[in-house]
């Protein structure tokens, strides 16, 4: 009988798993891409993003060629499976392989199955966008790393989608945006938003106006990176204003970075916290509120 998945939340250690989670960011925009073309549009890019499994992310299923197929990273058994609806299921061990390695590979297998698929072969939204049958130097895979993450976003994946729940307005499902790698929630207060002004590296202009064509309250969850090496849970506001940076939030240890503006909580306060569900939740809501109250949404129409 297998182990039962703890209902702890568990440490991260962004030192200790900084290498692999460049690696899993690799692997994720690859197969992000490939739902992106195969997919029909949908708005603010909800077409492309990829969601939490019973054991790691997932595309779901996607419709071409009469059939249905589905790519998903397995971070229990270390396994990437492409399930088809028209052949067997093909595998890739996930080990420490370059980006280049593992881009070849994949793409084998979905010729396997008969999928051909065409995407743009360079990363989006970060620099430098080394093209992925080239890269070389990224690789790593740490198992227990991995399977870390993925339980820290299972348990965050479970308190958005609890938080969803009370809104009744237009809202994004729960899920994965592998260009930046953070899991996230979307409220929208129905009104049209000022044209976005882009700056997103290896991000077309076009594509973040259609994101943000709406006033929007979003909030997720962010592993970190080299440049800001601590996970985090975030909230912002768009179009944001300057009473929304002033409005108090909770937990006390939440706070506003005018430089990205967004307020952030850290992913350890939330885990050594007595009830992390009610932390995270009193971050989700009272961050939301502060955008709702500031912007003047219409929240008894909104909201439960």
């Amino acid at each position: 009988m297998s182990k039962p998945l703890s209902t702890e939340w568990p440490v991260l250690d962004f030192s200790a798993m900084q290498e692999t989670v460049e690696t899993m960011h690799q692997w994720l925009q690859i197969i992000g891409k490939i739902r992106l073309k195969t997919m029909p549009w949908q708005n603010h890019s909800w077409h492309t993003t990829l969601y939490l499994s019973p054991v790691g992310y997932s595309t779901q299923a996607i419709c071409f060629d009469g059939g249905i197929f589905e790519i998903e990273l397995d971070f229990i058994h270390h396994q990437l499976h492409i399930k088809s609806s028209n052949a067997e299921t093909q595998h890739i061990a996930l080990k420490t392989m370059s980006v280049a390695d593992f881009y070849k590979a994949l793409f084998e297998k979905l010729a396997a199955l008969r999928i051909n698929v065409k995407i743009h072969g360079s990363p989006n939204e970060m620099e430098p966008a080394i093209p992925f049958s080239s890269n070389t130097a990224i690789s790593t895979y740490d198992p227990e790393a991995a399977n870390l993450l993925w339980k820290a976003m299972l348990k965050s994946n479970g308190v958005f989608n609890k938080f969803r729940s009370d809104f009744i307005g237009k809202s994004s499902p729960v899920h994965l945006f592998w260009g930046a790698f953070d899991l996230a929630v979307t409220r929208f207060s129905g009104r049209p938003a000022p044209l976005h002004q882009g700056g997103v590296p290896n991000m077309p202009l076009d594509v973040m106006q259609e994101a943000y064509s709406h006033e929007v309250s979003s909030a997720g969850f962010w592993p970190g990176s080299k440049d800001s090496p601590v996970p985090v849970f975030y909230a912002y506001a768009y179009p944001g204003n300057e009473a929304y940076a002033k409005q108090k939030v909770l937990p006390e240890q939440a706070f506003y970075s005018p430089e990205m503006g967004e307020f952030f909580l850290k992913y350890e306060d939330v885990q050594s916290a007595s009830d992390p569900e009610k932390t995270l939740m009193d971050f989700l809501q009272t961050t939301y509120e502060a955008a709702a109250n500031t912007s003047n949404w219409d929240r008894d129409a909104l909201e439960k």
